[in-house]
């Protein structure tokens, strides 16, 4: 049982369905108070954050996390209960083991081991926790960086512990996300009987094309760091349920995942541009869920890709791939910062699952970063 695997399994067995804390925070307090850091406390609306801080000087370093999860889903379907950690053939069992208590306790104990041998170095330790990850977003990471922004404590370096791995502990790095961008499309017809079309707007024809519209168009070619923009429809409603009534109004949902190449007004005005030429009666609604985000090649990468290949022997991938993080809400303030976790096959599935060697090789990796980047006085 080692220290990362002993804390992992304190924080799992906690049921912190977003945007419950359900306790994580105070386990997390008591250890980082324990190591000298100054622990503030900042909720708001029903979500838990954390603030802590051990230093003045600079570079501010910060490990961020969240210790909210998604919920588990049938209890059957679990190899063990989802809130009761379980070993089984060297992996750690259990809702959050990848995503993310895992690192977060591997942070944790990485700092612990730091301080350890460097009592004295130079700049400052910083943890960002929050249970507002997995949910809407609103009240958590996004608020705390509004504080501190507005007391100008500024971030240099940040390590999101996001699961960014895919095969091997540290083969790849996210050093970027796309920004995602949702649209809720209502056309508008008129209602009336199916025998009677000429008294009637039916709505469903109206919309495929301008739709088809939308899936055909080339919004971007993307660039280096970056696969073209996409666009994808995630619902359509429509109907009042009887077959012989022309309805009054469709409803799609679609999402935009978009490069550097756009911006949020770039993408509403052609898709209003599109929409437009089909002469459709219509109304739009937005929803901008975080702009795309991009670390450019520097210290921060340099010395994670050469902590990775110190300790774990590996060659990192850097990579803009999958969805959002809270990575959204602390690079646009000046932070290099980059995301480095276990490998993610298995998060948000049932049988959620982290290799124990892993947490333990990812403890040393996040040490390793902590030496080259913080060195002793």
């Amino acid at each position: 049982m080692t220290s990362t695997l002993s804390l992992a399994m304190a924080l799992m067995e906690k049921p912190s369905v977003t945007p419950d804390d359900a306790g994580c925070h105070q386990l997390l307090t008591e250890r980082l108070q324990a190591m000298g850091f100054v622990v503030e406390s900042m909720p708001f609306g029903n979500v838990s954050n954390l603030w802590a801080r051990r230093g003045k000087a600079g570079p501010l370093f910060v490990f961020a996390g969240h210790t909210d999860v998604v919920p588990a889903g049938p209890r059957e379907d679990w190899l063990c209960d989802p809130f009761t950690p379980t070993v089984r053939d060297g992996m750690l069992y259990g809702r959050g083991a990848a995503d993310m208590k895992g690192s977060i306790a591997a942070m944790v104990v990485a700092c612990e081991q730091f301080l350890a041998s460097n009592d004295a170095f130079t700049g400052s330790i910083g943890f960002l926790i929050t249970s507002d990850e997995e949910g809407v977003a609103l009240d958590g990471t996004r608020r705390v960086m509004e504080v501190l922004e507005g007391r100008g404590e500024k971030i240099d370096y940040c390590i999101v512990g996001e699961p960014s791995s895919s095969k091997t502990l540290g083969d790849v790095i996210k050093i970027g996300r796309r920004g995602s961008l949702h649209g809720l499309l209502t056309v508008h017809g008129v209602q009336g009987h199916v025998a009677y079309p000429h008294l009637a707007s039916n709505p469903i024809h109206k919309a495929m094309a301008p739709l088809h519209a939308l899936a055909s168009e080339t919004w971007d070619e993307g660039n280096e760091a970056f696969p073209p923009t996409s666009f994808q429809i995630s619902n359509i409603s429509s109907g009042t349920g009887a077959d012989n009534v022309i309805p009054g109004t469709l409803h799609a949902r679609f999402n935009f995942r978009f490069s550097t190449e756009l911006t949020q007004e770039e993408i509403q005005r052609r898709t209003e541009a599109i929409l437009d030429d089909f002469e459709l009666e219509y109304t739009l609604e937005w929803q901008l869920s975080g702009n795309p985000f991009l670390t450019q090649p520097g210290t921060l990468i340099n010395v994670v890709s050469e902590s990775i290949r110190h300790v774990n022997g590996v060659e990192t991938e850097c990579s803009t791939s999958g969805g959002t993080s809270d990575g959204r809400f602390i690079a646009p303030t000046g932070a290099q910062l980059l995301e480095l976790g276990p490998c993610n096959a298995t998060i948000h599935k049932v049988n959620e699952h982290v290799s124990i060697a892993d947490l333990d090789t990812l403890t040393r990796v996040y040490e390793d970063v902590l030496a080259r980047l913080l060195r002793s006085r």
